[in-house]
């Protein structure tokens, strides 16, 4: 016989629940979490406050990559873009990537100070 047994030396029992076997497992999910879903949870939400911003004459780039600019809002998920003259599309709020540019604010303290004159 060329090939000996190989007998089995002193084997350990199954021994108890040990925390580094879970250490490797915990470490990989905190990975995960500070450089995947934490970063992509901040730009979900910073996505969602600019299109509760949004407002007529703010020229905005569709998900499509068209420029227009918002000419209605109609409702909450609905807006009237003009994205040549006198072509106007209805755009779903939630298909605008991002603002081109924004318009100015409309300034209530001149009416106010008027008001204070009288």
């Amino acid at each position: 016989m060329l090939i000996s047994p190989a007998y089995a030396q002193a084997a350990g029992g199954p021994g108890g629940f040990d925390i580094m076997t879970l250490l490797p497992l915990v470490l990989i999910f905190v990975v995960f979490y500070f450089l995947l879903i934490r970063p992509q949870q901040k730009k979900v939400k910073e996505h969602r406050e600019m299109l509760d911003k949004l407002r007529r004459g703010d020229k905005v780039v569709t998900s499509g990559g068209i420029v227009g600019q918002i000419m209605k809002v109609l409702n909450e998920n609905e807006l009237d873009v003009e994205i040549s003259d006198g072509v106007r599309v209805r755009v779903m709020r939630g298909m605008i990537s991002s603002i081109y540019a924004r318009t100015e604010a409309v300034d209530d303290e001149p009416a106010e100070k008027d008001k204070d004159k009288k």
